[in-house]
């Protein structure tokens, strides 16, 4: 079994999720808003300000970059989804500019349903 970490943009979670299950992704935890930032040095939204000529926005953007909101999906899937899973996620996401998100893959080594104490990959299939 893997653990698949995604962390992608807010407004791509409900296509993301109707992707997921239509790649046969049965089941995953989406935690609400998480914050942070890659290695690029823009905040967006400033940016977006700088373009349209908004002298707060033009003077911040010396100042550093900001945390972007994103979502963070976390899915545990049987090593034969995990490329299906990705592949998935990367479609779904992908618009070719910065911010698009990243993924971790992890070893999970057990899973046990609390309800039964059953354990195994049978918890997650």
């Amino acid at each position: 079994m893997k653990e698949v970490m995604a962390v992608i943009r807010i407004n791509k979670i409900n296509q993301t999720k109707r992707a997921l299950a239509d790649a046969g992704v049965s089941s995953f935890t989406a935690t609400g808003k998480v914050l942070g930032r890659g290695k690029g040095m823009v905040d967006f939204r400033i940016l977006q300000g700088a373009e349209k000529g908004q002298p707060e926005a033009i003077a911040l953007l010396g100042q550093g970059p900001r945390l972007v909101p994103k979502r963070l999906l976390t899915i545990v899937v049987p090593d034969k989804m995990v490329e299906k899973t990705v592949e998935t996620i990367i479609k779904t996401n992908q618009t070719g500019n910065s911010g698009d998100g990243k993924i971790f893959v992890m070893p999970v080594l057990d899973s046990v349903r609390v309800r039964t104490g059953q354990s195994g990959e049978a918890v997650i299939s």
